[in-house]
Parts: C-alpha cells; sequence; structure tokens
C-alpha cells in the first residue's frame, strides 16, 4: 500500500493541538475544518495521497484537475500555549487498511512536531435534531472527558467509525489525550448549523474566537467540492444505505 506524503516545510510548533476535520456525516468536521483554516490564516505545510483514496481526478474551470487528497496546515498562536495543527481533506480512505495507515502517517508527522494532543469533529445522524442539537463526545481518558463535559457535551456511547473514532483510539496507544466533537444532524449533506455548534466547543475549549459571518461561504465551498467529486449527487441517485455508500462515515 502507498501513503506517500510530500512535506512542504518543518514549522517550528510549540506543542500543537491536532484538529481533525475530514468529510463524514453532515461533513460536519470537513465545514469546521476549512472553516478554521480560512479564519486562523493556517498555512499549509503538508500534502498526502493515498493508493486507498479515490481513483478520481475531476476537471474543473480552465481544464485544472482535482484529486482526492489530505493536507495538513498550522497555525501559530502568539501567547497562547497550544499552537494548532488541521487535517483537512477531500477524502477519506476507502479501506480499513487505508484508514490506519493514513492515520498512523499523519500520526507520525504530528507527532514529530511535539503533537500530544487530538481534536477529533464529526457528525452523529439522527432523524430528529433538535433545534439545539445535542453534542456528543468521547475521549482517551477520565480527566479529558471531565473536562470537555464541563463545555456542555454528552457522554458518547457507541461506536465511532472512521478518522473520527480512529484518530482517538490509535492516538490513545501513542500515549496521546484527545477528545471528539459529535454534533446531530440530519444525514448526508452538508450542515453549517451542526458546524457551529462544533466550532463552539472549539471556541470554548481553545479560547479561538472565530467569528461565524463567513461560515455561510464555507458551506458553499464544500458542497461545491463534494459535487465536483460525485459524493453529493451519488447519494441522492443511487438506490443502497449509507454505509455502502460512504463506509468511512461516522
Amino acid at each position: 500500500m502507498v501513503c506517500a506524503i510530500e512535506l512542504l516545510k518543518t514549522p517550528k510548533l510549540k506543542d500543537p493541538i491536532l484538529i481533525e476535520g475530514l468529510p463524514g456525516i453532515g461533513f460536519v468536521a470537513n465545514i469546521s475544518a476549512l472553516h478554521l483554516i480560512k479564519e486562523l490564516n493556517a498555512k499549509l505545510f503538508a500534502r498526502i495521497v493515498s493508493a486507498s483514496f479515490q481513483d478520481v481526478a475531476i476537471t474543473a474551470d480552465q481544464g485544472k484537475t482535482h484529486s482526492p487528497i489530505n493536507e495538513l496546515y498550522y497555525v501559530k498562536r502568539n501567547g497562547k500555549i497550544h499552537d494548532l495543527i488541521i487535517w483537512y481533506g477531500n477524502t477519506q480512505a476507502l479501506t480499513t487498511f487505508g484508514q490506519y495507515e493514513l492515520c498512523g502517517k499523519v500520526l507520525d508527522i504530528v507527532g514529530s512536531l511535539g503533537s500530544r494532543f487530538l481534536i477529533s469533529i464529526g457528525g452523529y445522524k439522527k432523524n430528529d435534531v433538535q433545534k439545539v442539537p445535542v453534542i456528543y463526545s468521547a475521549a482517551t481518558d477520565k480527566e479529558t472527558m471531565d473536562e470537555i463535559l464541563t463545555l456542555g457535551t454528552k457522554i458518547m456511547t457507541g461506536h465511532i467509525f472512521g478518522l473520527a473514532g480512529l484518530l482517538i483510539g490509535m492516538g490513545k496507544l501513542r500515549n496521546m489525550k484527545g477528545f471528539s466533537i459529535l454534533v446531530e444532524t440530519r444525514g448526508m449533506y452538508p450542515d453549517p448549523k451542526a458546524a457551529r455548534f462544533a466550532l463552539d466547543v472549539l471556541n470554548k475549549y481553545l479560547n479561538l474566537n472565530v467569528k461565524y459571518s463567513n461560515l455561510d461561504k464555507t458551506t458553499k465551498n464544500t458542497k461545491k467540492i463534494l459535487e465536483d467529486f460525485g459524493i453529493i449527487r451519488k447519494i441522492s441517485e443511487e438506490k443502497k444505505t449509507e454505509d455502502q455508500q460512504m463506509r468511512w462515515f461516522i
């Protein structure tokens, strides 16, 4: 299996926290990560491609092609205890082996930069979502769990599929701490409301002070990327279960 990394630079970071934002249910993580990248003026430092990504290239405006890819961005925060690393991409790996390989490679990179804390984001599918959606969380340890519960989340019970769950589990095996943020959402289409609630938790926990005035624009950008890759169109056209369509979703 091939998981190739193009390291554009090696930033010097202060005890960075990794924030995962790959596509999943409601694209909550994807929207949240892209919004953070734009609002915090994050800098790209690594690109990752995997043989487990979709075998496709999309031709966009003016003939430019786009391929499945993951990227790592960094944010230096003057006067703060932690810098940030944001893991963004237009896909997860499509096989179990590929997911483990991809997650392991990213943990190798962020670990070499001093990261010891991880935050994953995702959506929690529910047909009936209240005006104020419930936010669930899981953590690597009781101390972290108790801390994140003070921000208004509830304990997640059951399975967390995809990178949102795998990252926390693999991080724990490497003596990293962390937690997941899972926001109730109706399903497969970009949900800016759920993303805003995820960002609320990050704002409080990391003292980010990220604004939401451009969140709708971020959502539109995310939706365009998904449409270009045929992800949204396939969901509406094909008569398959969600697990079959996107088995890396939460």
